[in-house]
């Protein structure tokens, strides 16, 4: 007698997670791709991408906010940032493309807002005054890790507050130290941009807990 068996499902949150992790890193490879293909124009042009910016209070160079993440100084200035952005970029793509694109959007415009408005807008060099532009990658650094730190925080759910201790622990002392104010580096982008990452946390955290709540609603 043949007996019909009914087929074993697997779980649907396992199923439907894998794409979106693997969109989720690959966004990340796109963006750093970008930064160094960028890089590498920028060295063959002579660094002439550096002043591309963001001017401190310069209505005609806001664009400059969306740029500035993506030149770098030199490739040992993007190396350094490279690495905590594909780390903690990692955890966050976990989630997701879309959510990786929205964080990163989030923190470039608005972290990249408040650089425009604290920093500062001249420096003097051997008695000169010349502008000062921002460049790089480290305010979104400080974004993500902000979201990452926070998160858990804002959800109180036991993984999130999880990996905020972890990016804490490895990184915390390395990005407290970077918002220590040295000559050449932007403390403000630094400050701006972990701002940013944890207004972001907030928001996210309260879509997430309200769509949790629609779908308990649903089923009850």
């Amino acid at each position: 007698m043949s007996v019909a068996s009914k087929p074993r499902l697997k779980p649907l949150r396992r199923v439907s997670a894998q794409p979106d992790r693997i969109a989720g890193f690959a966004l990340l490879a796109a963006i750093v791709a970008l930064m160094w293909i960028v890089e590498v124009i920028n060295t063959l042009d002579g660094n002439g991408l550096d002043g591309d910016g963001i001017y401190a209070r310069d209505p005609g160079r806001l664009w400059g906010i969306l740029t500035s993440p993506f030149i770098h100084a030199s490739f040992t200035h993007l190396l350094d940032n490279t690495i905590p952005f594909v780390f903690l970029g990692a955890i966050i793509a976990l989630r997701g493309a879309a959510r990786l694109a929205f964080i990163t959007a989030f923190v470039i415009v608005v972290g990249g807002i408040g650089t425009w408005l604290i920093s500062p807008a001249t420096t003097t060099e051997l008695g000169h005054v010349i502008p000062v532009d921002t460049i790089g990658a480290s305010g979104v650094v400080f974004g993500y890790a902000g979201y990452l730190v926070t998160r858990g925080l804002f959800d109180r759910r036991p993984l999130e507050l999880l990996v905020g201790a972890i990016v804490a622990l490895i990184w915390g002392a390395a990005l407290i130290a970077s918002l220590v104010p040295h000559e050449g580096v932007s403390w403000q982008a630094h400050v701006c941009g972990g701002i940013a990452g944890i207004l972001v946390a907030w928001i996210l955290s309260a879509h997430d807990h309200r769509r949790r709540a629609r779908g308990r609603s649903r089923m009850a």
